[in-house]
Parts: structure tokens; C-alpha cells; sequence
């Protein structure tokens, strides 16, 4: 069987939301909207651009290409093992599952907890011990993940987001704002930039794995059918995130005029609450971000152990979710502070490797698929992101600094058309050279 009913194809996308849905997708909506205010819908379109469009690029083109590894694989095949493995463990064991498990206990559990107690290691522990003992459990089945995600975990976050988006139409928080900063400069480049911190376009090259595994067991066996079926719930889920983002900015936008600046997202979405639902509000919000941070972390881990078996087959898939669990239970208690300062430099320096393979392979056939193209524009922004991650662990490089777009965190971006277009160039230059010569069965004759 190679068809599959709008209801299980809604389920699986409705699954991959969640699995893209995690804190941080919560907290960068509002503060948009907070900041751009009447320039909301500049800012926005910039944020959908990257962390909705993006995303979807990376779901559709890791389908198409059978795996994340066949795609870097364009490249070479040493740069693509490399790459693969860095993508894995920095979202995965090593900072993105971590991060997010620290991050739901710190909006979900420690504003419950009295002041003397939320500084000590023993609650994060005992927290990380039940968050990572469930996500294990549903880890375990990863074929029971639509069931358990989209009937369940998804629509209850929806039902959450819903109840603080209707509680702010009843009693409304105020009007929108003039823009601040950056947000009334450059509106749209501000929003892609927020939205390129949300670091989707990463998760999405390890969920693709996890959506094709799923299609298998509902009976999705030939290979055009897992693709199709796989950008279509892509499609979907990124139809579902557009609306959530739409409503969350709004609340930030409203909201600043009623509270003034806040932080971060998470304090405006804290004062929202209280002040729609008193201290039922915190509980609203508390179950929203730790659902929400969940889902994400069974995705990761999922995709990570999926990934791992295959290429050491030798290793279970179990034993391999054991051993991340494990691992991710161990990073997450180093505190949420410590693995920040990590995990920031770690992706910036490999989320415009991302970015630029997906552009790549979205408009593969535009530039003859020429293996050049995609060799030189990674070197180019392999050498520019790197350095520029150095620079934000203090190991000054001058250079940069003179770089177009470097003050808006860019500095990749002109290396990477460069870089494009020395590749096309000598692609071009290599295949006439060689039209010209003349073939050698042609001295045979």
C-alpha cells in the first residue's frame, strides 16, 4: 500500500509540529512582535521566511535525496560522514536535547519552586530523571509516535496556545506600538534573523529520518510516495507553525504597550498569563513549554538513535536511545546558563552550512547540479562561520568585523555567493575544456 488517508497524513504532520515546537519556538514569537510592533507583518513575513521556509526546504530536500548523508554526500563523501555526526550530536546528546530539557524546567517547574530551592542541583535533577524517563518511554516505539503526537501531545498544546490567544481577544492587552531599533531600520531582515535563531532548519534535516520511519510502518514503501507524503506533511506542519507564530507575536506586540519591554519571551508570555488568568495562567504556561520542549526532545532523540543504528547497525536501536537519553540526562543537569554558552558558537558555526546545502540542493537543477557549485560555496562558508564562532568565544579575528552584513550576523552569506559563483564558474569552464578535447576512441578509428 503507497496511499495514505488525509487523516493519518494529517496526524504526521501534526507530529512533525510538535516535534519542531519546542521552547524556544514559544519565546522568539512574542519578543518579535514586542519589538517591531506596527512594523509586525515586515518583521513577520522575515521570521516565517526563515523558520518556517526554511525548514520546509530541509524536510523536502532531505526527502528527495533519501537521507541527510546522500545529500552532503554532493560534497564528498568525507564531508558528508563529518557533517552528518556534527548535525546529530549538536542538536542532539550534546546541546539541542539538553537545552531544551533545562529550558522546560525553567518555565515550568522553578517559578513553582520557593527562592532557597531553585538554586540547588537536586530539583534539576530530579526533574531531568522524570522528563528523560518519559521521553525514553516514548522514544522506545517510535512507530506509536503518531498516535501519541498527534492525538494527544500536539492537540493539547494547540488547545494551550489557543486558550491564551482567545483570553487576550476577550480582554484585550492594548494596541501596537512604533517599532524599536533594528525592527524599524531593517524590519524584515530583523524577523529572518530571529527566525534563523530558532535553529529548525537543523531539526529538520534529523526529523526527516523520523517522518520517513513512520511512513514505512503505515505501509508508505516506494520511495516517490515517502518523498511526496513527507513534503506534505511538511507543508502542513509549517501551515500549523505559521498560525501559532502569527498569534504568539501578536500577544508580544499587544502586550508591550501594557507591560513595556520584557527580556525574553518567556517573561512576556508569563505576564500575559498572569494578568489573563491570575496564577492559573502560570499553570497554562507551565504545561504549554513543557509539553512543547517534549515533544522536541522523543524527536531528537528518535531521529538521533534512527540515524545512529543505520550506521552502526551492530548497535540496537534501543541501546542506541538508552545511551542519548543517558547522555542528554547528564549535559541537560550542567544548567541551562552553561549549555547556552556552549551551544551558541557550536551552531553558528554549522547552521549556515545548513542553510546554504539546502539552497543548494533546492535549486540543484538550476545550476546543472555541478558538483563544484557545491564544494566551493561550502568551502566559503565553511571558512566564514567557523571564524566567526571563534570570534564569539573571544578569539578576536579582526577581518570580520569589515565584512558586509557581519554587524547583523551574517558575515557568511556574500562568501557563500562567491563561493556559488567560482564553483558555477569552473564547473562551466571544466565541461567546455573537456567538450573540446577530442575523445580517445576517436584515435582508434
Amino acid at each position: 500500500m503507497n496511499k495514505l488517508s488525509r487523516k493519518n497524513l494529517l496526524l504526521v504532520s501534526l507530529m512533525l509540529f510538535s516535534m519542531f515546537f519546542g521552547a524556544g519556538n514559544l519565546i522568539f514569537p512574542p519578543v518579535l512582535g514586542q519589538m517591531s510592533g506596527t512594523n509586525l507583518l515586515l518583521s513577520l513575513s522575515g521570521f516565517l521566511a526563515s523558520a518556517v521556509g526554511l525548514p520546509i526546504l530541509a524536510v523536502a530536500v532531505v526527502a528527495k535525496a533519501d537521507g541527510l548523508q546522500n545529500l552532503a554526500s554532493r560534497i564528498n563523501k568525507p564531508f558528508a560522514l563529518i557533517f552528518t555526526l556534527l548535525i546529530y550530536l549538536s542538536i542532539g546528546p550534546f546541546l539541542g536535547i539538553p537545552r531544551a530539557a533545562s529550558l522546560s524546567f525553567e518555565t515550568s517547574i522553578a517559578p513553582f519552586l520557593p527562592t532557597s530551592v531553585t538554586g540547588g542541583a537536586l530539583p534539576l535533577f530530579l526533574y531531568t530523571v522524570c522528563f528523560f524517563g518519559l521521553s525514553f518511554w516514548l522514544s522506545m516505539n517510535p512507530n506509536k509516535l503518531v498516535d501519541r503526537f498527534g492525538k494527544i501531545l500536539t492537540p493539547a498544546i494547540l488547545i494551550l496556545i489557543f486558550i491564551i490567544f482567545i483570553g487576550s481577544l476577550v480582554n484585550p492587552l492594548g494596541s501596537f506600538s512604533a517599532p524599536i531599533g533594528d525592527y524599524a531600520s531593517f524590519p524584515v531582515l530583523k524577523g529572518f534573523l530571529d527566525g534563523y535563531m530558532t535553529m529548525d532548519a537543523i531539526a529538520a534535516l534529523n526529523f526527516g529520518i523520523v517522518v520517513a520511519l513512520v511512513l514505512k510502518k503505515q505501509g508508505i514503501t516506494d520511495k516517490k510516495a515517502l518523498s511526496t507524503y513527507t513534503i506534505k506533511a511538511g507543508l502542513i506542519a509549517g501551515l500549523v507553525l505559521t498560525v501559532i507564530y502569527l498569534m504568539l507575536s501578536c500577544l508580544g506586540a499587544a502586550a508591550q504597550t501594557k507591560f513595556g519591554n520584557t527580556t525574553n519571551g518567556a517573561q512576556t508570555l508569563t505576564k500575559v498569563v498572569s494578568y489573563l488568568f491570575n496564577t492559573n495562567g502560570l499553570i497554562i504556561l507551565g504545561l504549554t513549554f513543557g509539553l512543547a520542549c517534549l515533544t522536541t526532545c522523543v524527536g531528537l532523540i528518535t531521529s538521533c538513535s534512527e540515524y545512529f543504528s543505520r550506521i552502526i547497525p551492530k548497535v540496537s536501536y534501543k541501546v542506541w536511545v538508552t545511551t542519548i537519553t543517558l547522555s542528554s540526562m547528564l549535559f541537560a543537569n550542567v544548567g541551562l546558563t552553561n549549555i547556552l554558552k556552549i551551544s551558541v558558537p557550536v551552531l553558528s558555526a554549522i547552521y549556515p552550512m545548513a542553510i546554504v546545502l539546502i539552497i543548494l540542493a533546492f535549486t540543484h537543477n538550476l545550476f546543472k547540479g555541478y558538483n563544484s557549485v557545491y564544494s566551493f560555496s561550502m568551502l566559503f562558508t565553511a571558512v566564514f562561520s567557523i571564524s566567526d564562532s571563534l570570534n564569539q568565544v573571544g578569539l578576536k579575528i579582526s577581518f570580520l568585523s569589515s565584512m558586509p552584513l557581519a554587524k547583523q550576523g551574517l558575515v557568511w552569506v556574500i562568501p557563500a555567493l562567491v563561493g556559488t559563483l567560482l564553483g558555477l564558474l569552473y564547473s562551466i569552464i571544466k565541461e567546455v575544456s573537456f567538450s573540446k578535447e577530442t575523445p580517445l576512441n576517436e584515435y582508434n578509428k
